[in-house]
């Protein structure tokens, strides 16, 4: 292999510990990871926090629940700071779940400008990331130093570059189907663009060594220590 590709812990190391917690963000640190990828959302009064999903059980839509209701009943969803601060020294994939069909969409940017506060105050290395074009659009605009990746999902690969690459983003985060179409020639066309792979979600270890092959930067994956031990044990 000519070179290693970087792996990131899926919402940290999600098959060892609960997603997007600090303890899963801590053993991807054990493992060897490079990084982490995370999900940031807000709540009624405007603190980001890292979960997955618009809602969680329990308390319904975060973004109508106090943050002070969040911590009193699901202490294990940690502030986007809290996550960062454990995340120190590592690569961090910051998505902004801001869909204009979730519940919680940021018309206005002021979750990705939030975000990017958070990124500088804690002196994060991060690349922030979203499916929202709009939303990695607004990073550029707002802090341009920050590095930036369009998520995309069943796109193909070089056509989403091309896209990617018109709107002066530095990455490219396609799903692991699509990065395994596209193959060597693609990632290769997608590099020719000025943009940089980062796939998820890597688990089978066979996808794993033919994305590492074709050329991919990045493996996003829910065991990263699976992965450094089949690719560089």
């Amino acid at each position: 292999m000519a070179r290693r590709p970087l792996v990131l812990g899926h919402r940290g190391a999600s098959a060892a510990a609960p997603e997007n917690t600090l303890a899963a963000f801590a053993r991807a640190r054990e493992m060897g990871a490079d990084g982490v990828e995370l999900d940031v959302r807000r709540t009624a009064d405007d603190v980001l926090v890292v979960h997955h999903d618009a809602a969680t059980e329990g308390l319904g839509v975060l973004r109508t629940v106090p943050f002070a209701d969040v911590r009193a009943n699901r202490p294990d969803i940690p502030t986007l700071d809290e996550a960062l601060e454990v995340c120190r020294g590592l690569l961090v994939n910051t998505e902004v779940k801001c869909l204009p069909w979730e519940p919680d969409p940021d018309p206005d940017g002021a979750v990705v400008h939030a975000t990017l506060e958070a990124i500088a105050r804690t002196g994060t290395n991060a690349v922030l990331s979203s499916f929202d074009l709009n939303a990695v659009d607004r990073s550029r605009q707002y802090a341009p130093a920050v590095e930036t990746g369009w998520l995309t999902s069943r796109q193909d690969v070089v056509a989403a570059a091309a896209i990617a690459s018109d709107h002066g983003h530095a990455w490219l985060n396609p799903d692991a189907r699509a990065a395994l179409r596209a193959g060597t020639d693609g990632i290769a066309a997608a590099h020719d663009a000025g943009l940089r792979i980062s796939v998820w979600t890597v688990d089978d270890v066979d996808d794993a060594r033919a994305l590492a092959g074709a050329g991919a930067d990045i493996l996003i994956t829910d065991t990263p220590d699976r992965l450094i031990g089949a690719l560089f044990g």
